[in-house]
């Protein structure tokens, strides 16, 4: 099992989030892309018995991880992970059909996405149900602005390893959401200098 610090520090905060956002009265079913070590999963999977969870990752590694935090914990409500490619077209996502998901997760990928931040938000908008929610987590710019300067290092950091990954700006992320039928219901400020972002998925009728 991998351990990353990072998510064993977030987890929690995210999920007190992310708890708002499911009713516990109604089975859901919630897609984590890129689930890392799967700390967060069934973290979330435990405390939210009501959701069955299908984690991804396209890393065999991680994927394995997630397959031992899975048997460790218990959890019934969690899936075998699947391998997707948020840079590809979400129809070869694993099979995962069109308004499948009433909640979608994404955790600290978004400034690690290159080219396929568009196709990912193409696929969140296609996988969402009317009225689903995707929780993207992580450091975020702000107007074209970063704060504080663990952030601005951690944006030189990313660039330098990939010139095309970065901090994300929210404006560049609402503007995604606008054109595949999401819009930006809330921001939740997090600890460490991150956001919680939450996008819904329109109604038919406001589409």
């Amino acid at each position: 099992m991998l351990v990353s610090p990072m998510a064993e520090r977030n987890k929690k905060p995210i999920l007190e989030v992310l708890a708002d956002y499911v009713d516990e009265t109604n089975s859901a079913f919630g897609l984590e892309l890129g689930s890392g070590t799967g700390q967060h999963v069934v973290h979330f999977a435990k405390a939210l018995p009501s959701v069955t969870w299908q984690p991804s990752e396209i890393n065999p590694a991680s994927q394995q991880s997630i397959r031992a935090y899975i048997h460790a914990t218990k959890v019934t409500n969690v899936r075998e992970p699947l391998s997707i490619d948020v840079s590809q077209p979400w129809s070869q996502w694993a099979g995962l059909g069109k308004g499948c998901c009433d909640l979608i997760v994404i955790i600290n990928l978004l400034h690690m996405t290159d080219q396929g931040l568009e196709e990912m938000f193409k696929g969140v908008g296609q996988l969402l149900k009317p009225g689903g929610i995707c929780l993207a987590y992580g450091p975020f710019a702000m107007n074209g602005i970063i704060l504080p300067e663990s952030n601005v290092q951690l944006d030189k950091m990313l660039q330098a390893r990939n010139p095309e990954w970065g901090l994300r700006d929210v404006e560049e992320l609402r503007q995604l959401a606008n054109t595949n039928a999401l819009w930006l219901e809330q921001m939740h400020e997090m600890p460490e200098y991150t956001k919680c972002l939450i996008f819904r998925r329109r109604q038919l009728s406001e589409w």
